[in-house]
């Protein structure tokens, strides 16, 4: 399998009308690039609980998420390329047809375990795993290592040259490491692409060493909820593709993108702000939309 190229990310300068109207320089980390699959943030987020398994001599990574996660497919993907055997706890009964992501996920070696909805919340362990030679990462990869190795993305960025650097949030482990990796001059804006997900705050705040406030969380973008959109949604991730090249997610950056342009349209930074904002990948959710929804 292709291995994980860092030297693939690059960083694309956006001049639209509206940004230099405010005035406003903003350009995309596109994480997106260093693995076909392996994709955007979740290698960072995953690199030292990777280490941390090999270091303890585990040989099953055990994960969980849902039929569509980035972090299923990107865990499978990472074991494979790691040499670890890997199990995927999956949110829900087994549909008679599996996604593409776990069509994907059980190609590359993952076994797959469904669980109810109920136990999922629970994240109950299934009595047939074996936690001897197991090692568990959380969902989205959420945790101590996961935001270090998030804040790790920052780490050929000149992060004095930006004003805020924003990001999309599930369970706020980017949104963590991003803080620690930045400096003071940084604000970090976090996009909630879940509904009234208002205690991702306390999740960013548990996952810092200090009490690190230079973040905020924006409620207003998330669509009616976790992996849900509309059409304004969808027209807008077209629209920016046509005038950008820069492929989108319905799920996370689609919102990311939609809510900096309507942020900057209604003043909410500064005159003279420079934003970066983070690809973070998860391109492969767009295969569960009708062919012809999207014009990339």
């Amino acid at each position: 399998m292709q291995d994980i190229n860092l030297n693939n990310i690059t960083l694309d300068r956006l001049s639209l009308p509206v940004f230099t109207a405010k005035n406003i320089e903003l350009s995309v980390l596109r994480l997106d690039k260093i693995h076909p699959v392996i994709s955007g943030n979740k290698w960072f987020k995953l690199r030292y609980y990777l280490e941390d398994a090999k270091e303890l001599g585990k040989k099953k990574i055990v994960t969980f998420g849902g039929a569509w996660s980035n972090h299923i497919i990107a865990t499978a993907a990472a074991c494979r390329l790691n040499g670890f055997a890997a199990t995927g706890i999956i949110r829900g009964e087994e549909a008679a047809e599996l996604s593409p992501t776990l069509k994907l996920a059980k190609a590359m070696g993952m076994q797959l375990i469904f669980i109810s909805r109920e136990d999922y919340s629970q994240k109950k362990i299934p009595e047939e795993i074996n936690h001897d030679d197991t090692y568990f990462i959380s969902e989205g990869g959420y945790g101590i290592k996961g935001a270090a190795g998030a804040a790790t993305m920052l780490d050929g960025v000149e992060k004095k040259t930006w004003s805020h650097i924003c990001c999309a949030a599930g369970t706020g482990t980017m949104t963590a490491g991003l803080v620690q990796a930045s400096g003071a001059q940084n604000k970090i804006v976090a996009v909630s692409v879940l509904k009234n997900n208002f205690e991702i705050d306390q999740q960013v705040k548990s996952l810092l060493p200090g009490n690190e406030m230079n973040f905020d969380i924006v409620h207003d973008y998330h669509f009616g909820g976790y992996a849900k959109h509309k059409p304004e949604l969808i027209h807008f991730m077209n629209e920016f593709y046509r005038l950008t090249s820069i492929p989108s997610d319905f799920v996370y950056t689609g919102k990311l993108f939609y809510a900096i342009y309507d942020l900057i349209a209604i003043d909410y930074f500064p005159s003279g702000s420079r934003l970066l904002l983070i690809h973070s990948g998860g391109l492969q959710g767009n295969a569960s939309m009708g062919k012809g929804t999207l014009i990339f």
